[in-house]
């Protein structure tokens, strides 16, 4: 292989590296998309980069390419994108799979410094909104468990209430409790682990 052929199989193995590193933080959060989705739309689009420079040479206009994979890549980032109970997921995983082929396209340029760039800026983002939210995003709980009477139940209430739970409702029929809980993000794993050993126990997201 000539030093073309080595040159660009390195733009888009830089590409996939890239992506992956926003794919491993997305991964860290337990989101839809992860580093191999990443890895391969920051690759394919660096790929479709070169294939519209150096296969059409000539014949067509080389950013034609190039801009179809800025609207495809649209149908990718829809199909991660949940509408559950009135509650609307998977946007931000979205947008970093547009940025991801943004970054191959621009390493599929040989823009190396700039790729870079808006890889650390677009994790560095991400990480930055995750713990500054942490203190303010909440979500809702559904659990349902079996309870001998009403003071287990109160034990466990107030089991939640200490690891900073919000009890919303609460009730007790026929040997099972349900509960509907408020808990921030940042108590949610010491929150939902306290539930973990109760016997039948069933956990929801609202």
């Amino acid at each position: 292989m000539d030093g073309l052929t080595w040159s660009l199989i390195l733009r888009i193995l830089i590409a996939g590296l890239f992506g992956g590193l926003i794919g491993l933080e997305r991964t860290f959060r337990a989101k839809e998309a992860g580093v191999r989705t990443h890895f391969i739309v920051a690759l394919g689009s660096a790929l479709f980069m070169v294939i519209s420079q150096y296969a059409f040479q000539g014949r067509f206009d080389a950013a034609r390419v190039a801009a179809q994979v800025v609207s495809g890549i649209g149908f990718i980032g829809a199909g991660v994108i949940i509408f559950q109970k009135n509650v609307v997921r998977g946007v931000t995983t979205a947008a970093g799979l547009w940025v991801a082929a943004a970054i191959g396209l621009a390493c599929g340029a040989e823009m190396y410094a700039v790729a870079g760039a808006a890889t650390l800026l677009t994790i560095i983002c991400l990480e930055t909104m995750h713990f500054a939210m942490r203190n303010r995003i909440e979500r809702q709980v559904s659990a349902s468990f079996s309870c001998e009477d009403a003071d287990s139940l109160q034990k466990v209430i107030g089991d939640l209430r200490s690891k900073g739970a919000e009890i919303e409702s609460f009730s007790l029929s026929g040997g099972t409790a349900f509960l509907r809980i408020r808990i921030r993000e940042k108590d949610a794993d010491r929150v939902l682990s306290s539930l973990l050993p109760l016997k039948d126990i069933r956990v929801e997201n609202l």
